[in-house]
C-alpha cells in the first residue's frame, strides 16, 4: 500500500507543480487553488509512505516520477522542447526509479 500511496503522491507532485506554473505567481484563483490541495495530498501521500519505506528511496521516487510528470506535462501540453537527448535524460530517471523499487 505505501508504494501506491508513493506513487499517487509523485504525480500529485506534478498536478500541483503545473498548477503552480498556470497560477501566475497565485495571481490566478483556481490553479492557486489547485496548487494547495495537490501540494496537501501529495506531502501527506509522501508521509504516509515513508511509514514504511526508507526516506532516501521515497523521497527519490517521488521527486523521480514529479520530474518526469512535469517534464512530460510541459512538452505535451505547453509545447516544450522534445529533443532526443532529453527525452534519454527523462528515460534515465524513469530507470533510477524502477531500479530503487526492484532493490527495496
Amino acid at each position: 500500500m505505501s508504494w501506491i500511496f508513493l506513487v499517487v503522491s509523485g504525480v500529485l507532485e506534478t498536478v500541483w507543480a503545473a498548477a503552480l506554473a498556470q497560477s501566475r505567481g497565485f495571481s490566478r484563483l483556481v490553479p492557486s487553488l489547485v496548487f494547495v490541495v495537490a501540494l496537501v495530498l501529495s506531502m501527506g501521500g509522501l508521509a504516509m509512505a515513508l511509514r514504511t519505506i526508507p526516506i532516501g528511496t521515497g523521497y527519490a521516487v517521488w521527486v523521480g516520477i514529479g520530474a518526469v510528470g512535469t517534464a512530460v506535462y510541459g512538452m505535451v501540453a505547453l509545447g516544450e522542447p522534445a529533443s532526443v537527448a532529453r527525452l534519454l535524460c527523462l528515460l534515465a530517471i524513469v530507470a533510477g526509479v524502477v531500479g530503487l523499487k526492484l532493490v527495496h
